[in-house]
């Protein structure tokens, strides 16, 4: 019976262990295309929840890079209306946009929506 549980335990390590390249296979699919966006840095937050951001409140700066600093998402109030999450390579990149907080940007990278949410990943900041 001890073998047993042995060879149980030792069958659900290896499963688990495993998971995570399962959990990043399916990322593969989705195909986006490379994009340039122009916008406003803006904590995603305060932007949904209060429609904060310094387009509305010049007031709110401190507090945008304040959220971003703390890990909250980060986006991009775009010229072309759309707003869009930002990310890096699977990490966020909140350390390199809470400076930039309410100040327009323009990044590139790969462009991907879902159920009407954009997002751009790979962020490559490209003018500041």
């Amino acid at each position: 019976m001890k073998k047993l549980n042995v060879l149980i335990s030792f069958a659900a390590a290896t499963a688990f262990a495993a998971f995570p390249a399962f959990a990043h296979e399916g990322h593969e699919g989705q195909e986006g295309e490379e994009v340039s966006v122009r916008g406003e840095v803006v904590d995603m937050v305060c932007y949904i929840d209060h429609n904060a951001y310094s387009g509305t409140d010049p007031k709110h700066v401190d507090c945008a890079k304040k959220c971003i600093n703390l890990g909250l998402p980060v986006g991009l109030k775009a010229d072309d209306g759309k707003t869009y999450l930002l990310i890096g390579e699977h990490k966020p990149i909140n350390s390199e946009l809470a400076s930039l907080a309410a100040k327009t940007i323009t990044v590139k990278g790969k462009l991907v929506s879902r159920d009407g949410f954009n997002m751009i990943e790979n962020v490559e900041i490209v003018k500041k």
